[in-house]
């Protein structure tokens, strides 16, 4: 009985030990944290971006969807807080990580594009919000919309 009361309570003091940092990496952070975070410049880290922040997306076919990603690593020693990822249009659906980046880590920003109803060249933005200086970015791709001609 004493051996099985002990696992328990090591098992319970285990599971404590890894919840009690709110802002640690992988929890995500509420709309107020992330507001906060991107307003004191105590907090700012830099953002590296791994790959390109322009990319070419090449000859699309009008109405396919196509998604876009940007890799980024916290550059910083502070945590990374991305408050706000946007897009240009309404065609461009951006996903927002939610969890805060430790110094060293990587992430991704990726966003759908919609060619429905599009053609020729087309040049579209995701703009990501976070604690850095600058607190925006911007991220650029391209395609070339061909339709089918019957």
């Amino acid at each position: 009985m004493k051996k099985v009361l002990f696992i328990l309570i090591a098992g319970m003091s285990f599971v404590a030990c890894k919840t009690n940092d709110k802002k640690a990496p992988g929890i995500e952070l509420s709309k107020d944290d992330r507001e906060k975070a991107i307003k004191d410049s105590a907090n700012f880290t830099s953002i590296q971006w791994l790959d390109s922040t322009y990319k070419d997306l090449g000859q699309i076919k009008e109405g396919k969807q196509v998604e876009v990603a940007y890799r980024f690593k916290n550059s910083g020693t502070k945590n990374l807080v991305i408050s706000d990822v946007t897009a240009s249009c309404g065609c461009t659906i951006p996903e927002k990580p939610e969890q805060a980046f430790a110094p060293g880590e990587d992430g991704i920003i990726k966003a759908k594009f919609d060619s429905r109803n599009k053609k020729g060249e087309v040049r579209k933005s995701v703009y990501v919000t976070a604690n850095t200086n600058p607190n925006s970015q911007e991220l650029i791709f391209r395609a070339d919309i061909k339709t089918d001609k019957k």
